[in-house]
């Protein structure tokens, strides 16, 4: 075969697998069992979600998944300890964006930077709101807000320190007072709320059920958009308070683990997240609307914008 022949043959073989499918050149496989660390408690939005789509993996792809709880400081314990892990591909955890966000930011003793991990894909958004129980009789923060100025200091059942400094750019802006009290998870915030222990507090997409149920309402959405099931209430955005409570679920690695893995993970998740068929997929949906899959570049744009405006917060908070 003579160079130009040589070339030709070369030229074409790249064309062909420029335009393959990216399963075809390659898919990548796991090397022994996955260790996925989940950053809050059982049962909560990132634990249903993380296990259903562990179940949906082996069954499709064949890998064997350890899911274990790594609960504490809103993600950071479970953070703590994924940065120490090998960086093979074995291990891999789910926390929110928020932990990679102000809560390192908010650290007292930092063990780690947010340039510490590989972020694989975004699972779903939180969709985050301020609830209140129907029978007060509230339909939006305005009235909350009338209330307030009534005389009343709201109770605010709040689950991190960003939305207890969130909750004071409430407080400034529309000129009310509420009494903060911190909770452990969204559900247990919403507990509070029904109980009647604190009458607001912050759900991201645990409220869903009894707002459905006509038992809870969303007042306000965290979100930079307005919230699936309560469209007619206003953002924080909408308010003048330009920071969102908003967060998203995360599948994050140790820094460095092979571009092959985080591709293929984002791939193989986005496959069962897509698949409206799977238990996975419709756990997303009902809780959060659906799913929400950012991965590659554009992931590690919106990890760096959340540190950015999480300064923001916390110099208006101080």
């Amino acid at each position: 075969m003579n160079r130009r022949s040589l070339g030709t043959t070369l030229l074409a073989a790249g064309i062909a697998l420029a335009v393959m499918p990216a399963g075809a050149l390659a898919q990548w496989k796991p090397s022994g069992p996955i260790n996925l660390m989940i950053a809050f408690t059982a049962g909560g939005g990132a634990d249903t979600q993380a296990r259903l789509i562990a179940a949906e993996l082996e069954k499709r792809k064949g890998w064997k998944i350890v899911p274990q709880n790594v609960t504490g400081k809103g993600g950071a314990v479970m953070a703590a300890k994924l940065v120490s892990q090998p960086n093979d591909g074995l291990t891999i955890g789910i926390a929110v964006t928020e932990t990679f966000g102000y809560n390192i930011l908010a650290a007292k003793k930092r063990q780690f930077s947010e340039k510490d991990f590989t972020y694989i894909t975004t699972t779903a958004g939180s969709q985050m709101g301020l609830v209140a129980k129907a029978d007060r009789g509230w339909k939006s923060i305005h009235d909350a807000v009338a209330a307030a100025k009534g005389g009343k200091t709201l109770r605010l059942g709040a689950m991190s320190a960003k939305l207890a400094d969130i909750a004071y750019a409430i407080e400034q802006k529309l000129g009310i007072k509420f009494n903060v009290v911190m909770l452990r998870g969204g559900r247990a915030v919403v507990n509070a709320v029904t109980a009647g222990d604190v009458d607001v507090g912050w759900g991201a997409g645990i409220q869903n059920k009894a707002v459905k149920a006509g038992d809870l309402v969303n007042l306000l959405s965290g979100e930079k958009t307005r919230l699936m099931l309560s469209p007619d209430v206003p953002t924080l955005a909408e308010l003048g308070i330009p920071f969102p409570a908003g967060a998203n679920f995360l599948i994050v690695g140790p820094k460095g683990i092979p571009d092959a893995a985080r591709k293929g993970y984002a791939a193989a998740i986005a496959e069962v997240l897509n698949d409206k068929s799977t238990k996975a997929a419709q756990f997303v949906q009902r809780a959060f609307g659906g799913p929400k899959l950012i991965s590659g570049a554009a992931l590690d744009k919106l990890i760096a914008d959340g540190i950015a405006n999480a300064k923001k917060l916390m110099e208006a908070a101080s």
